[in-house]
């Protein structure tokens, strides 16, 4: 019975971990996403007139 719970006490660690891994990249890759926006709206602000 104890080896099928250290199984999965492995397994899920290591769903945690990929988890982590995706979020992390996931986050990072909006981010920069977000930066080269704002940097684009930056850069268009002078063609708009009111």
């Amino acid at each position: 019975m104890e080896e099928k719970q250290y199984k999965l006490m492995g397994h899920a660690g290591a769903l945690a971990m990929a988890f982590g891994i995706v979020t992390v990249v996931f986050g990072i890759t909006c981010g920069v996403i977000m930066i080269i926006e704002g940097a684009k709206l930056l850069v268009g602000r002078s063609k708009i007139l009111f």
